[in-house]
């Protein structure tokens, strides 16, 4: 403790960069359990047993499909009810996350809402979600803006999926416009299986009879399905493994200059007795004190940079990021281990040190 705090300017640089790398890991981590979220309440929009995407599209929201394939899903055996749904995000004022929802008010994700005030929406009017509806205080009869579009609210209602109730739903007509697209063209279909068809099985028999689509029923199948979600697991690991190379140099280069300049001090200690495992057990513990105090900041940096990264990878609109207590540790696991790897080098330098010499030279 009294070598680190003698060379402060060394250890706060040391430190800063460990923490740069921490604060890294622990605002993509969040990302990345945002996203699970996200997509896992996406793929079931109208308690789906699960949605049907355009393949190789950047993310599921960018997929565009044809209206005119629903009516041969419904034709096929496995299949009890189709949906098609518009997406729109990133388009309320003061709520950027919401996703509003365009459906056939026929189809079973309109029927499946609970309406607690108000009915539901017709042409040029929005159903708003309870949760969306407390946080603009909004109420039957009121205005909802979407994309420079003012909609009625003709009420307000429960799904219980949290993408739906923090969010709006609209008729198609009225999202496609709103959207750019074509009375052709939709984000997604929601689809429900037949009874005693297992989704698997559903999905592969989909996918094989209509080989543009990609069928996803849980969150990992929709994370795998997008450039953004592929971008951001790599990102992951390139930090991990960048912050452990940077990190563990940074310590390595610390220490071994505080190993040189103390090697009077620790041919001192070697001469009247320390073995070579306690001078290395002396080196390793400064430079873990070096990390923690890298690692604790980072920590400190990476979850106030989780709330900037969507809007930086353009994910803001309906991403969230979550930060957990697995995240955190990892996060913290990189930077111990910044430390423990950045002092391999300078230990071995110091075991190896003969004691008349070091005292000689010094």
């Amino acid at each position: 403790m009294a070598n680190v705090q003698r060379r402060r300017a060394r250890t706060v640089l040391t430190a800063a960069g460990i923490s740069v790398g921490v604060a890294a890991v622990v605002a993509l981590l969040a990302l990345s359990n945002g996203l699970d979220r996200t997509a896992g309440q996406l793929v079931h929009l109208g308690r789906a047993d699960l949605g049907l995407f355009q393949r190789d599209a950047s993310d599921p929201t960018a997929s565009v499909l044809p209206v005119s394939l629903g009516s041969r899903l419904r034709a096929q055996s496995e299949v009890a009810g189709v949906a098609p749904i518009q997406l729109i995000v990133g388009t309320v004022p003061r709520a950027p996350g919401a996703v509003i929802l365009g459906v056939d008010m026929r189809s079973f994700v309109a029927q499946r809402l609970v309406i607690t005030a108000g009915r539901t929406a017709r042409s040029g009017q929005a159903a708003v979600g309870d949760q969306l509806a407390q946080q603009l205080h909004l109420a039957p009869g009121g205005t909802l803006a979407i994309s420079g579009h003012r909609l009625g609210v003709a009420g307000i209602y429960h799904a219980g999926i949290t993408e739906e109730d923090t969010g709006a739903i609209i008729t198609l007509a009225d999202a496609q416009a709103i959207a750019g697209r074509t009375p052709d063209e939709v984000t997604t279909f929601a689809v429900r299986l037949a009874p005693q068809v297992p989704v698997a099985r559903g999905a592969a028999e989909l996918v094989r009879t209509f080989p543009g689509l990609i069928a996803i029923s849980d969150p990992s199948e929709a994370l795998r399905a997008g450039a953004n979600s592929v971008l951001i697991s790599n990102a992951v690991l390139l930090i991990v493994v960048l912050a452990l190379i940077i990190g563990a140099l940074a310590v390595a280069n610390t220490m071994l200059a505080a190993v040189l300049e103390r090697r009077r001090e620790l041919a001192l200690l070697a001469t009247i007795g320390w073995s070579a495992r306690q001078l290395g057990s002396l080196v390793l513990g400064e430079a873990v004190v070096v990390s923690m105090l890298g690692t604790a900041l980072g920590l400190v940096l990476g979850l106030a940079a989780a709330g900037l990264l969507p809007g930086a990878l353009g994910l803001g609109a309906f991403i969230a990021p979550v930060s957990t207590a697995w995240s955190l540790g990892r996060a913290a696991l990189v930077g111990v281990a910044i430390g423990v790897l950045g002092a391999v080098y300078p230990i071995w330098r110091v075991t190896r040190m003969r004691s008349a010499t070091a005292l000689a030279l010094t």
